[in-house]
């Protein structure tokens, strides 16, 4: 392989050790991690959504089910009046769906919600250790001859040997 195509190939890495290179990155692995946690998550996330939040909210609406709010826009059998989205599924109806909209927009504000919560937590955990740690003695001081850095308990600086 001539240098040329070693420069083009990425210095002789060829395309796979590049790819390594990359994988092999802190920041991928990260978010991968990232992602999948999210992915699991989300899940969470739609469970509460769907399993308690939503029957609250049909109980406190009198009974309304989001998920079956939805505009026949055509197709199916006509004249018919479906009463569930799946049954306007089944009969081939197109549908407008906004209670499924609906439920998304809730599922996407408490997930947001959820976040929020868990960054200002952890935000407040990080600010507890970093008081915690609060600041160590000094151990060192500058000569106001030299100013180099010297030992706090020095009397005479090692670089200029003035008094302290």
């Amino acid at each position: 392989m001539t240098e040329k195509m070693k420069d083009v190939a990425g210095k002789g890495k060829g395309l796979a050790g590049e790819f390594r290179e990359f994988i092999m990155r802190g920041n991928v692995l990260d978010m991968a991690v990232g992602v999948i946690i999210g992915g699991a998550f989300q899940k969470i996330i739609s469970s509460l959504v769907d399993d308690i939040i939503m029957p609250v909210i049909s109980l406190l609406t009198g009974g309304i089910d989001f998920n079956n709010k939805f505009v026949v826009l055509g197709g199916g059998e006509p004249g018919a009046t479906y009463l569930t989205l799946d049954a306007a599924k089944e009969a081939g109806a197109a549908t407008l769906n906004y209670g499924t909209f609906i439920t998304v927009v809730i599922n996407f504000l408490l997930m947001a919600f959820v976040i929020f919560l868990l960054v200002k937590c952890m935000n407040g955990v990080s600010n507890k250790f970093a008081k915690d740690k609060a600041e160590a003695p000094a151990t060192t001081k500058i000569c106001p001859k030299c100013k180099s850095e010297i030992n706090i308990e020095a009397t005479k600086c090692p670089c200029c040997t003035s008094d302290l």
